[in-house]
């Protein structure tokens, strides 16, 4: 289940990489404003409605994204807390047997 999860992650990066480079920036419009530019009245509509799209694009694949980070940071295994764990107690009780040695010498 871990590497089904992990596959839609990886596709789900891409598609937002891709959905993010489609979208034309903010100072493109104001470009072509200042500059004149020969766009009829139904090219700047399209433009806008592809603009739209691709920003409610943009955050469902967003969304997507974080919510299957989440999900695969929850479902994975653990096992590599379980040393960190052990190490703790290791050197807790490390610490408790220094004290008490140094308790008892003096």
């Amino acid at each position: 289940m871990e590497i089904a999860l992990g596959i839609i992650l990886i596709v789900a990066s891409i598609f937002l990489i891709i959905a993010v480079l489609m979208q034309s920036g903010k100072s493109h419009r104001l470009s072509g404003t200042i500059a004149g530019g020969a766009e009829t009245f139904f090219g700047k509509t399209k433009g806008k409605a592809i603009d739209k799209f691709l920003s409610k694009l943009t955050t469902v694949i967003a969304l997507i994204f974080v919510v299957l980070v989440a999900v695969i940071y929850l479902v994975q295994d653990k096992p590599n807390n379980q040393y960190k764990d052990d190490a703790l107690d290791d050197a807790l009780q490390g610490e408790i047997t220094t004290e008490q040695t140094e308790n008892s010498a003096s």
